[in-house]
């Protein structure tokens, strides 16, 4: 079925996304914004349900850079989440947060790595974190549940404490491959 992940091969028991939700939480992150996403719909649901969060739905990526920096200004702290393929819509924005002298915590999906089916997301998959790089973002990789909350936690304290630009790249493995039929 089309747009639909499978489950990770690994029977972990460790919900990655709630781990990541309380990292998040720990860290004072009070909005979240996002571009719906399969690999974050866990995620995002946890922060809906959050009423410490405001969870915002955007149109388009770089929207979030904006909502990061405004958070921020008005002395919240905001994190985006968005897939791989976000990342090349935003690359301009990227910058304003260095230039700014802002933090900003991207949590990204991959697409495009081992297992991927749809040949769309391979370009940008591959491309994101030296993307992200050239843009002077700091990037964490959490490829296994377990690491979860350590992970992301270390990737909020970097973004606030240093007042930078990092994202937590969560692999391809993680969230599961989705399938890609073509219809003929």
């Amino acid at each position: 079925m089309p747009g639909k992940a499978s489950q990770p091969h690994s029977a972990e028991a460790l919900d990655w996304p709630a781990a990541i939700h309380s990292a998040l939480k720990s860290q004072r992150v009070r909005q979240v914004s996002y571009v719906p996403d399969a690999g974050h719909k866990r995620l995002i649901e946890l922060c809906h349900a959050d009423r410490s969060m405001t969870a915002v739905p955007l149109t388009t990526e770089e929207e979030g850079i904006g909502l990061a920096a405004g958070a921020w200004l008005g002395g919240e702290r905001a994190a985006l989440l968005m897939q791989s393929s976000g990342v090349g819509n935003c690359a301009n924005a990227l910058t304003l947060a260095a230039t700014c002298g802002f933090p900003l915590l991207m949590l990204v999906t991959m697409r495009g790595e081992a297992g991927e089916r749809n040949p769309w997301q391979v370009p940008m998959g591959q491309a994101t974190p030296e993307a992200l790089r050239l843009a002077g973002v700091r990037t964490l990789r959490l490829g296994r549940a377990e690491e979860a909350s350590a992970v992301a936690n270390t990737a909020a304290k970097v973004a606030f404490e240093e007042q930078g630009a990092v994202a937590l790249l969560i692999s391809q493995q993680l969230i599961g491959v989705k399938s890609f039929e073509e219809k003929r």
